[in-house]
């Protein structure tokens, strides 16, 4: 057995006692009502504030380190004397603190996909969420406050390394509590981060101390300057600024993709009043549609600050195209709520409506659609009829306008045109897609002429799931 080997073990077996609770426990703490058992003698070898509170001349009642008398809490009226009320940390942070204690190791992350709070993410890691920083946070702090510096030292870095994906709002709060508690390079970090959000200092003050908001400004200051100090050495080289550029653009999408990944539209809002990002450029809607829920999509929609019907790529693919890629019903209503054009097309003349009947007719023929092999046939239905039902609304609004723009000249009986096709090609479909069609659907588009009016949005429903892939726009 090697030495490494062996000091696991070691810890393995002190970390035993404490999960073993009552075995040879000679002390009892109540934390948040639920008892934790533990023992004294590994305490205070461990930690200078529970051998003073073991060994001091007046045995307290009560643990609170951060009261002016070390440790003495008054205990309730009533209660076991043996038994020692915790009031300074709840009861996940004191866990982690005694593990650390009897086994020299934990793991400050929570556990993947748990439910978490400040965390409504479904299947989130929680390795930068709000939930994960705010954990780390109390750690820290329960460390600093018991004096076990080594765990403070652990959950620091563990800190740095959560800020860099974490959102601009987490970042400050990390860089409050660094400042409070003297953690330097942890401050360096979040100071040097929350100086390249471009955020004003206007913004910047809602969150920050003033003082802190006039550092982050210095920062800018010297950061700039220190790029304008280079720019006489090498006066042809604008190379150097553009790269420079599209890097600053990158880190602010790649920040943007972060934050709607954690559903934080509120950032993403910050980001187009503070720093002048383009949501456009920044394909955020496209984005949304293929990686984030329905409820994200709606909230940037309706910031009001993203063109719909934006064409992506050298494809000019929109993001209706990408929900119909997809076969998302839930994407398809969002975005023909918020006026998406149904007959919006492609470099290739491709519209929304095309890419659903190339699907339809790939399944219908060759029984799966490459990309798509676990496709939903009813959900297949229900985005075309979405499609089409959106198209027909605005043929018949372009239709009564010519109409009441027209002279007295206009045929009785009109050439069958496009609207006539469609009607029919949509028939077909339907049959063709299985008996199993709902008699409701396949009679929509029947009273198509009989409903001058139908809102796309009457077919609002209750999916919450769709496929994620990626897009060449």
């Amino acid at each position: 057995m090697t030495l490494e080997d062996s000091l696991r073990s070691l810890s393995l077996d002190y970390l035993n006692l404490l999960i073993n609770g009552q075995a040879f426990s000679d002390v009892t703490f109540n934390v948040e009502g639920r008892l934790v058992h533990a023992h004294r003698c590994i305490l205070a070898a461990r930690s200078l504030f529970f051998r003073k509170f073991f060994c001091g001349p007046d045995q307290p009642t009560g643990l609170d380190p951060s009261g002016s008398r070390m440790g003495l809490v008054s205990s309730p009226r009533g209660s076991n004397p043996q038994v020692i009320p915790v009031n300074s940390v709840g009861y996940e942070v004191f866990l982690l603190m005694l593990q650390f204690l009897y086994s020299g190791q934990v793991s400050i992350v929570p556990q993947k996909h748990e439910p978490r709070p400040n965390c409504g993410e479904r299947g989130c890691w929680h390795t930068h969420c709000t939930s994960a920083v705010d954990l780390a946070l109390d750690t820290l702090a329960a460390a600093r406050s018991f004096g076990v510096e080594q765990l403070a030292l652990l959950t620091q870095k563990q800190l740095e390394s959560m800020v860099e994906k974490a959102s601009i709002e987490d970042v400050m709060k990390v860089l409050i509590a660094s400042r409070k508690q003297e953690m330097h390079q942890l401050w360096t970090t979040c100071s040097h981060l929350v100086a390249k959000s471009g955020l004003p200092p206007e913004v910047l003050a809602k969150h920050l101390p003033i003082d802190v908001v006039a550092k982050i400004e210095e920062l800018r200051l010297k950061s700039s300057l220190a790029r304008r100090s280079l720019l006489p050495h090498h006066p042809l080289d604008l190379g150097a600024a553009t790269a420079a550029a599209t890097d600053l653009e990158d880190q602010k999408i790649r920040r943007m993709r972060r934050a709607l990944d954690s559903s934080d539209v509120e950032l993403v809002k910050l980001m187009v009043m503070g720093e002048g990002l383009n949501l456009d450029e920044a394909l955020a809607l496209h984005y949304a549609v293929e990686n984030c829920s329905r409820e994200v999509v709606k909230a940037l929609l309706e910031l009001g600050a993203a063109d719909v019907n934006y064409p992506a790529g050298p494809a000019g693919k929109t993001p209706l195209h990408v929900a119909a890629e997809m076969v998302s019903p839930d994407m398809v209503a969002v975005l023909l709520d918020h006026h998406a054009d149904p007959n919006v097309r492609t470099v290739d003349g491709v519209t929304p409506l095309d890419v659903l009947r190339t699907l339809t007719s790939d399944f219908l023929f060759k029984g799966a659609v490459p990309g798509l092999a676990h496709i939903e046939p009813n959900k297949l239905r229900l985005c075309l009829e979405l499609v089409q039902s959106a198209a027909m609304v605005i043929s018949r609004e372009e239709g009564n306008a010519n109409a009441n723009a027209a002279t007295s000249s206009t045929p009785i009986y009109p050439p069958m045109g496009d609207h006539q096709e469609q009607n029919l090609n949509s028939r077909m479909v339907y049959l063709n897609l299985g008996a199993n069609v709902p008699a409701s659907i396949g009679s929509k588009i029947d009273e198509g002429d009989a409903n001058n009016q139908r809102d796309p949005s009457m077919y609002h429903h209750q999916h919450h799931h769709h496929h994620h892939h990626s897009h060449e726009y």
